[in-house]
């Protein structure tokens, strides 16, 4: 069975945006891909680093998306308490 550990240095909430990328805790000028952790469930749109843009359905509460995520959008999502860790 693989096992990952994810360990992160920095963590800040995530206000969706249709045209504003996350910017990054340390650099609020860059943007640097992130994983994203869901406090309520629901649907989360977001864009990928590699530039596609993704609808996950049926988020749990509580969950880590392990993708590398630069924008989450406000239109399509409806879950919250979303938060950027790197």
């Amino acid at each position: 069975m693989a096992y990952q550990k994810l360990q992160v240095q920095r963590a800040a909430p995530v206000t969706p945006n249709d045209s504003v990328d996350i910017p990054y805790v340390g650099y609020p000028t860059e943007v640097w891909p992130c994983i994203i952790y869901s406090g309520s469930g629901g649907i989360i749109r977001v864009l990928t680093a590699g530039g596609d843009d993704v609808v996950f359905t049926n988020v749990a509460a509580g969950a880590f998306l392990p993708v590398q995520v630069i924008r989450v959008f406000a239109s399509t999502t409806s879950a919250s308490d979303i938060i950027a860790l790197w």
